[in-house]
């Protein structure tokens, strides 16, 4: 009810056009009722008044054949006659006046069309800076181009300051993005490299010849703790990263993108049994082909790794209504309804589970989210009944819907 409310709810261009038209409406009618009373209020001093003794001396076969010796009319006939006179001033006066009310309103109405006509051309001249604004910000969220700028050339009013502000507001979300970037890309320097000496150092301090077994076990255990902290400062640079705009959006094909991913992930697949069901249809889309790789991969591992031995795996891809769909769905343990937006918060696990830090750093579906809303797309999950999860990512698709493959089109293979 509320949708329904709100589609048949005026534009602004609608209602400046009625407010217009109203204005105008009401001073016509203003206009109408004073003319109406000052008319009314004139019309018995326009008429002179008349002498009827005058008139009947003038036409004395009129009122009678014989006329009186002193040449005077007879009284009865006098006041018969001023009443005649009267009626007839008064039908003379309502007859003006409803006239003047009929043509008037005509006229009013043709006034109240033209004025509605004009008032959407002037509220369509009053809304264009606005528009402008509109199409602009438009602009820049699809692109993501934040050097773009209104620069609004017209006269100091309330619209110019809303441009000037909105180009201010635009400048320092650039400078914003901008020092966020080089915050990323400096922070990736001065984080990976520490962890790749003391991976090379720990490295280096086993493979000597003279390393006791302590030594041995101990470098094992740091490089497994090295390796976490690479993936988890890997994983946080790439959320960072997703979250930003996307700059290099290149066309892609999702199935093409699950093939790979499928591919790379086979050997982990097969080393836990588990069976992979692809059906892998047309889902044209653009993006950044390495985040929304990353994206897929961070889907598929998570469906292998939160598996069981000998589970399921299913990645679907196919075009529809417009946008480009991934559906990764894996057997698994039971996640109830109400942990679903917990797992995409960063550094969140089923149950709070710290433990079991080798599956991962808890950022798998933070960036998949991320990545999902950088291009435009969005992210579900809805949990299987039987245990595991079906999470569905859908991005904007480059192709005409007709062109798109109907579901279940797409070829579909086995691998174990």
């Amino acid at each position: 009810m509320t949708h329904v409310t709100d589609r048949l709810r005026p534009t602004i261009r609608m209602r400046l056009t009625l407010l217009y038209t109203g204005l105008f409406l009401c001073a016509g009618i203003v206009l109408l009722g004073l003319t109406y009373l000052l008319l009314k209020s004139s019309l018995p001093r326009q008429a002179d008044p008349v002498d009827v003794n005058r008139v009947f001396a003038s036409a004395p076969s009129e009122w009678s054949l014989t006329p009186p010796p002193d040449g005077r009319p007879p009284e009865a006939t006098v006041q018969r006659f001023e009443g005649v006179l009267t009626q007839e001033r008064e039908n003379y006066q309502r007859e003006t006046l409803n006239a003047l009310l009929t043509q008037g309103g005509v006229a009013l109405g043709l006034v109240a069309a033209a004025g509605l006509g004009f008032g959407w051309l002037l509220a369509d001249r009053a809304l264009r800076p606005v528009h402008t604004i509109t199409e602009t910000a438009r602009r820049v969220a699809r692109s993501h181009d934040l050097t773009e700028r209104i620069s609004y050339e017209g006269p100091r009013d309330d619209v110019k300051e809303l441009a000037d502000t909105f180009d201010t507001m635009l400048g320092r979300l650039a400078r914003a993005f901008d020092g966020q970037r080089r915050f990323v890309a400096n922070a990736s320097h001065e984080l990976r490299t520490p962890l790749a000496i003391n991976r090379t150092l720990v490295d280096v301090a086993v493979r000597r010849p003279d390393a006791t077994d302590d030594v041995k076990r101990l470098g094992e255990s740091l490089l497994v703790v090295n390796g976490r902290h690479e993936r988890l400062i890997d994983g946080l640079l790439t959320l960072a990263g997703s979250e930003n705009a996307v700059a290099d959006a290149a066309p892609l094909d999702l199935a093409d993108v699950a093939g790979h991913v499928l591919e790379q992930a086979g050997p982990e697949a097969r080393a836990r049994g588990v069976t992979t069901d692809r059906r892998l249809g047309p889902a044209p889309t653009s993006g950044d082909p390495v985040l929304v790789e990353r994206l897929v991969q961070n889907l598929v591992e998570n469906a292998v790794r939160h598996n069981r031995d000998g589970g399921e795996l299913s990645v679907a891809t196919r075009g529809r209504d417009g946008w480009a769909e991934l559906t990764v769905a894996n057997t698994g343990p039971v996640v109830p309804g109400y942990e679903i937006e917990t797992i995409f918060e960063p550094f969140r696990r089923l149950g709070n589970d710290r433990v079991r830090s080798d599956r991962g750093a808890g950022l798998g579906l933070s960036i998949v989210r991320a990545t999902a809303t950088a291009h435009g797309g969005t992210v579900t999950a809805v949990p299987r009944p039987g245990g595991g999860l079906t999470v569905t990512v859908r991005l904007p698709s480059r192709a005409p819907a007709g062109e798109l493959a109907a579901p279940g089109t797409g070829d579909p293979a086995r691998s174990g």
